[in-house]
């Protein structure tokens, strides 16, 4: 039970994320991104890779989309020009705090609301999908295309 506790908190989270206007990240990205941001510096690709125990061209994937939203940095490490070092920066900093805000917000939510939330967008995709079917059987009925892709005269 307490596990479909934390899951449901969890999709609370994402469900809201989703819905927000800022940019989806995978989960690579988003465990890339919290291990830079809530473990001590310094980090460079390879040692976020083995730290996730992901490949070292998979962070740099993830890297070259956080870079972009401009969430991370990646700057040449003066000591070892091998090594390229990965920053916070503010932008992802206060992206992180949001979505903290959103996983707050998920957990203030009671298991009864979030039964009540979950049976009602299921509620709402049903309902859509009814009204998508009659629509699609109107359409066919008052001259939408038959199935050899000809209209049906409507008499």
């Amino acid at each position: 039970m307490r596990n479909l506790k934390v899951l449901g908190l969890w999709r609370a989270a994402l469900v809201e994320s989703v819905r927000r206007a800022g940019p989806d990240l995978s989960a690579r990205q988003f465990a890339l991104m919290l291990t830079v941001y809530l473990t001590d510096p310094p980090h460079t690709v390879r040692g976020l890779a083995a730290g996730l125990n992901i490949s070292k061209p998979a962070v740099t994937r993830a890297l070259d989309r956080l870079s972009v939203l401009g969430f991370v940095r990646r700057k040449r490490d003066t000591e070892d020009k091998r090594n390229v070092l990965v920053q916070r920066t503010v932008r992802g900093s206060v992206f992180l705090s949001e979505f903290a805000e959103i996983v707050l917000d998920a957990g203030a939510v009671t298991p009864d609301e979030m039964a009540a939330a979950i049976a009602t967008e299921q509620a709402r995709a049903t309902a859509q999908a009814v009204v998508d079917r009659a629509a699609a059987a109107a359409h066919a009925t008052l001259g939408g295309p038959d199935a050899t892709g000809d209209a049906v005269a409507a008499e």
